[in-house]
């Protein structure tokens, strides 16, 4: 049995959500973009420091409407990585758009930018980038690229919530970054996603996208889906926002605990530290070279779980290995994203993670490494 989960949710206290949530029973106003949603979203443009944002049912739903909302042309290509969550390939796919998988780099583990142009053709209408453990891809050479080959550039910011570079919220980059407010994530909305943008006309496609083609009481001019935040999520959304920053500067403690343990431990690779970049303490990935470390991925992974410690596999596998997918692309072509997926587990992190816990989780580890020798 597992006792301590990969992530625990961030809440604020029952009594502070319940104040908030008081006046939802005296306006009986539970959706379409209610006060809540109007407050939330006001305080999240500030606290993202983003031009433009509007606010979805979850994070997938902002990815794959944002994408939509581009109009890109039916079965054009869009380059991306394999080595992220599913949503981020399926976005594309119930796009009927064809993602096109290049490898990662093998220290950030975002996308490679030096083989983005090699993958470039004809059918090429889009890049979408992804953000990975909170790690900020090259956007200067992306954005280099997109420049040169007049392509779109739709980031998948849903691990770099409150990540800014070079003093810049990370929402401002790209045509459109779309987050996620699951649960799981840093800062949480129960669930809610956003999409952060600048064009104006952009904006008021997705919003008509989110509510079923509405343009107006009396006028519906497109085909929508429904995707709007209901004013509950929202509340949450309100109450984790005034103590998110307290949150993250807990789960610095946490990953700065996991590095004394764990840096410069032989067969071990832990993520790295950017430069120019404010971090949000996301995820703890750890690579384990089973050749120097002595132990696989799969081994401590098995270790962990028999002491009741849970830690996830993430990304594994890979989105174009998925069988909904199969035969269809060639692993090899993404050769460290293969490598790096069936090598890295991420640990338990979470604000209310006590150090007594990783320093637990650490002993682990490192007695794999013992009983190997």
């Amino acid at each position: 049995m597992v006792n301590i989960l990969v992530t625990r949710s961030s809440m604020p206290s029952m009594d502070e959500y319940i104040k908030e949530i008081e006046d939802i029973w005296d306006s009986h106003w539970l959706t379409n973009m209610g006060p809540k949603h109007k407050e939330f979203q006001k305080n999240l443009k500030e606290y993202l420091k983003v031009e433009q944002m509007d606010m979805f049912t979850n994070g997938h739903m902002a990815l794959e409407l944002s994408l939509q909302a581009m109009n890109l042309p039916r079965g054009s290509e869009i380059i991306t990585t394999p080595f992220t969550f599913a949503s981020t390939t399926h976005a594309i796919v119930r796009n009927r758009l064809e993602p096109v998988f290049c490898d990662i780099d093998p220290v950030d583990f975002t996308i490679d930018v030096k083989k983005i142009e090699d993958l470039i053709t004809d059918k090429t209408s889009a890049i979408m980038p992804v953000h990975v453990y909170g790690n900020v891809c090259n956007i200067e050479e992306i954005q280099r690229i997109a420049r040169k080959y007049d392509l779109k550039v739709i980031y998948d910011a849903a691990h770099t919530f409150g990540v800014e570079y070079h003093g810049l919220g990370i929402g401002t980059f790209g045509d459109v970054s779309c987050f996620s407010f699951h649960a799981t994530k840093v800062f949480n909305s129960i669930e809610g996603g956003a999409a952060c943008f600048r064009d104006e006309e952009f904006g008021l496609e997705l919003y008509r996208l989110k509510n079923f083609g509405i343009r107006g009481p009396e006028r519906v001019d497109g085909v929508g889906a429904n995707a709007k935040m209901n004013e509950f999520c929202a509340a949450m959304g309100i109450c984790n926002l005034r103590h998110v920053n307290e949150e993250i500067a807990k789960r610095k403690l946490v990953v700065e605990r996991y590095r004394e343990w764990l840096d410069n431990v032989e067969g071990v690779q832990l993520n790295p530290v950017q430069e120019d970049v404010k971090p949000n303490y996301a995820y703890f990935p750890v690579i384990f070279d089973e050749k120097t470390f002595g132990a696989s991925r799969n081994e401590v992974f098995e270790a962990l779980q028999e002491v009741g410690i849970g830690a996830r596999k993430y990304f594994y596998p890979l989105t174009n290995t998925f069988e909904c997918f199969h035969g269809k692309y060639d692993v090899n072509r993404t050769p460290v994203a293969l490598h790096i997926s069936k090598r890295v587990l991420t640990l338990p992190l979470y604000a209310d993670l006590d150090v007594d816990t990783v320093d637990k989780i650490c002993e682990v580890i490192l007695k794999c490494k013992e009983n190997i020798k």
